[in-house]
């Protein structure tokens, strides 16, 4: 069999299955596991990366209000792959191209290879997702094994989060210009990692904020993992946060509990890892309950300190 994948996440899924070998073709943005960054891309964005967030923002609203794809495929590669499956997803227009131009390519395609849509929105979703791109390449059994550890650790981290006698409430924040909520599946890490979500909610999408919806919910923690972006990436977005009206009377700033993560590897990706997703936010968000297992890095802790009145900001980094 040979597979292309047009979303990160898929191929991901597709590795952790041990189908590496029948992996044939990529997106631009694959590159976990790292071998996958030297195989064929299909795809290419129409979104400049390196702008700043708001006029990335911008361009994906105009291009989302005038039907433009964000995302095209490269047909001739395509078509030199000869693909028995292909993997994709209809599940956000701003992820992955759109669903129509896949299998209206496919259809051109020799052969006809077959086209799978995975729309996971919760973490039980995601592993029913590994289940579909399994039982396409004939691997139910591996499945099942996947499926099964990956349980375990969830059933892990959620039997620890019991006994706890506190939940602090959390902002987990999925863009910073403009403020994005978390959506989907973040909210529930959230909560089994051992928070209160009172902005994003369980499988629903993401929604732009104001900031006073921010304040009015006054987090003990902010938990930042922007969509698609680095640490370092998302670091650019932090330092203006200090204008923003009230952020420094937040009790999670002033307690400095403002966290970064890697939005790209980790919470924005609906695949193996967000297991690994939910290791990381619960231990930022009760370190002595949840350890953290080898081979994962922390988010790094935003450092602010505040006078007596609150008035004035540090920053700094750190791990925690």
């Amino acid at each position: 069999m040979r597979i292309v994948s047009l979303l990160p996440s898929a191929t991901e899924m597709i590795c952790t299955l041990g189908l590496e070998d029948a992996l044939v073709g990529v997106t631009h943005e694959c590159d976990f596991p790292g071998f996958v960054r030297g195989l064929p891309k299909v795809t290419r964005t129409l979104i400049p990366t390196d702008a700043p967030s708001a006029e990335i923002d911008r361009l994906v609203r105009e291009h989302l209000r005038t039907n433009r794809a964000l995302y095209t495929l490269d047909l001739p590669t395509l078509e030199a792959l000869r693909p028995d499956l292909i993997v994709t997803q209809a599940l956000c227009d701003v992820c992955a191209v759109a669903e129509d131009e896949v299998r209206a390519a496919a259809c051109m395609l020799p052969g006809g290879p077959q086209v799978i849509n995975l729309e996971p929105q919760t973490l039980s979703q995601v592993f029913a997702a590994i289940r579909q791109v399994a039982k396409a390449a004939g691997v139910n059994r591996v499945a099942e094994e996947v499926v099964g550890r990956l349980t375990a650790r969830v059933e892990a981290v959620v039997s620890r989060t019991i006994g706890l006698q506190h939940r602090p409430r959390v902002a987990l924040l999925e863009w910073l210009d403009p403020p994005f909520s978390c959506g989907h599946w973040n909210p529930e890490l959230v909560r089994l990692a051992g928070g209160v979500e009172g902005l994003g909610r369980e499988g629903r999408p993401s929604r732009t904020l104001r900031w006073d919806e921010v304040r009015a919910w006054q987090p003990e923690v902010v938990f930042i993992a922007c969509c698609g972006c680095s640490v370092e990436r998302t670091m650019d977005d932090v330092p203006p946060l200090q204008s923003v009206a009230g952020w420094q009377d937040l009790p999670a700033v002033r307690s400095g509990r403002v966290y970064v993560a890697d939005g790209s590897q980790y919470f924005s990706r609906p695949g193996p890892r967000l297991v690994d997703s939910l290791e990381i936010l619960a231990h930022a968000l009760h370190r002595e309950t949840h350890p953290l297992p080898a081979g994962l890095r922390p988010p790094v802790c935003v450092i602010g300190s505040t006078t007596g009145n609150g008035a004035s900001w540090v920053s700094g980094v750190s791990a925690i």
